[in-house]
């Protein structure tokens, strides 16, 4: 019985790692804004409770790990996992963060999911809040359906190359 337990552990487990190949999670805030200012996508934050909420269960389950999001997600932005949980350990440093960009997003209830684009205001990051949403019934097209019309609001970071800026005042 133990072999059977196993057996279907493994390879269940490795099902939800082939959808996700190839996404990367990011969990330092300053590391996931500068991925976002380079590749110039907005910013994917998710507010979850990963070991104990079951809303936040069900949204990866049926709409994070599939082949539809990942094509999507590699495509459109740079996730960030903000995650609260219960009975995992997490370092000090990582609950800090969350926590403060918890009160920063107002975030009541999990799961939330906002796109934000970040900048700076006098030395500080501020974040430009494009949309939010949450678990949405439908799976991976019903939840890219609310998701999509919210990342069409980003506009690209200003370049501060010193080529662009020449070629610019040239054909003036």
């Amino acid at each position: 019985m133990k072999k059977i337990v196993i057996t279907l552990l493994i390879v269940f487990g490795s099902m939800s790692i082939h959808a996700q190949e190839g996404l990367t999670w990011h969990k330092d805030m300053n590391k996931a804004i500068a991925l976002s200012k380079k590749e110039n996508k907005p910013l994917f934050l998710f507010f979850t409770g990963s070991d104990w909420c079951g809303w936040c269960i069900r949204l990866q389950k049926e709409v994070f790990k599939t082949p539809e999001f990942t094509e999507w997600a590699k495509k459109n932005v740079v996730l960030v996992e903000l995650d609260f949980p219960r009975k995992s350990a997490q370092p000090e440093a990582e609950k800090t963060q969350n926590a403060e960009l918890q009160q920063v997003f107002a975030v009541r209830g999990y799961p939330t999911v906002w796109f934000v684009k970040a900048g700076e205001l006098n030395g500080k990051t501020n974040f430009e809040q494009l949309g939010s949403t949450g678990y949405v019934a439908g799976g991976p097209t019903a939840w890219l359906n609310v998701a999509n019309p919210i990342i069409q609001k980003f506009t690209p970071y200003a370049t501060t190359s010193k080529s662009k800026s020449k070629s610019k005042s040239k054909k003036k």
